[in-house]
């Protein structure tokens, strides 16, 4: 069974016509959050970075949010394959067993020991990620504005429950509540319009990309919001998937030039979901002209019935599998060795790029 299906807008399907698709056509890769979602995408990444890629010199921006700023960060790494291949190990093994006397982990066990990781994964390797001669980092963060200034027991559940309304009746109305806020590496340009959200842009250095990271990787509740980061406005700072869950921007930058023109997106579904909050409001799931450049590389939905529990890794399976480790790393192990098969479609797709195979998004 085919396991990668190519989805594009129009201008990219134009391009993949007349040009084909090369190494050196690529202007940005996006990295969406959904966290355990993700670890389908590694042999892509691996493929991407550390062989195809690799053919080429031109700069590219890789923008991620949660465990895709995780695997855009990985990319940036001088010995990249080992380091994404250390990233699907350390995700899949990851476990937290309560306290004493406790029924339950709290979010301040979450991420002390999720900060620690990943202390232990990019300690003494962050000027390799900064200083990269052809990536350009951008981490993006959800800032908590007014009642979600500072995370607090009663104050936060509900500036979260006012955040929903409001995104219910139009996406701008959780601008009042949450701001995205991307922190970027070496002084670079935001590669997308950011004129459809409130957006601020941060310089991304050694001082802050720790707790940047973190903070886009925090989800609410699961985890603690990270404070005050330093170069950054002051307040709570969340998961950058709750405001830009799937990266759906306006990659249409005019400054890319016809050479950088596309947005090779490796996803895990069809679907860009502008917001976290809009995971269910399937009206907000649709293509728009904000992604007419780009590619996405998504597996067939018929084939992730063939994965183990008949879909992809999800956070539910840390419930399900709860206490039971080794059947969760099980079943996650194999996702990810399945996976390959994505990566190895890509490649043999790219020896002929047929755009007759291209879906439209």
């Amino acid at each position: 069974m085919q396991a990668l299906h190519i989805h594009s807008g129009p201008k990219a399907l134009a391009h993949i016509r007349e040009h084909g698709l090369l190494p050196e056509h690529i202007g940005v890769i996006p990295g969406a959050a959904g966290g355990p979602k993700g670890l389908i995408l590694g042999p892509l990444d691996r493929f991407i970075f550390g062989e195809w890629l690799t053919q080429s010199q031109q700069q590219v921006d890789l923008v991620g949010a949660s465990i895709g700023a995780w695997r855009m960060a990985t990319a940036c790494l001088n010995e990249s394959l080992p380091a994404f291949e250390r990233l699907e190990h350390d995700y899949i093994h990851q476990h937290y067993e309560p306290l004493a006397g406790q029924k339950r982990v709290s979010a301040m066990q979450v991420s002390e020991a999720f900060g620690q990781s990943l202390q232990a994964f990019y300690g003494g390797r962050i000027a390799e990620v900064l200083n990269h001669p052809r990536y350009k980092l951008h981490i993006v963060t959800s800032r908590g504005r007014h009642i979600l200034h500072k995370e607090h027991p009663l104050g936060t559940p509900l500036g979260y429950a006012g955040a929903f309304l409001s995104n219910a009746l139009h996406r701008r109305a959780l601008g009042g509540w949450l701001e995205r806020v991307v922190f970027s590496g070496q002084a670079a340009p935001l590669p997308f319009d950011a004129h459809d959200f409130r957006t601020r842009a941060v310089g991304l250095v050694e001082g802050n990309f720790m707790p940047a990271l973190q903070a886009s990787c925090s989800i609410p509740f699961a985890l603690k919001a990270v404070h005050d980061i330093p170069g950054a406005p002051s307040g709570a700072y969340w998961d950058g998937g709750i405001t830009d869950y799937h990266l759906h921007l306006n990659w249409n930058a005019p400054s890319k030039g016809p050479d950088r023109s596309i947005v090779l997106y490796p996803h895990f579904q069809k679907s860009v979901v502008p917001g976290w909050l809009d995971k269910a409001l399937k009206w907000r799931h649709g293509a728009s002209p904000f992604l007419d450049s780009t590619i996405i590389l998504a597996p067939n939905p018929e084939w992730v019935k063939t994965l183990p529990n008949a879909k992809l890794p999800d956070r539910k399976d840390f419930m399900t599998y709860d206490r039971d480790l080794a059947g969760r790393v099980k079943v996650w192990n194999a996702a990810a060795r399945a996976s390959q098969q994505l990566a190895d479609e890509f490649s043999h797709w790219l020896q002929n790029p047929n755009a007759s195979m291209v879906q439209p998004l």
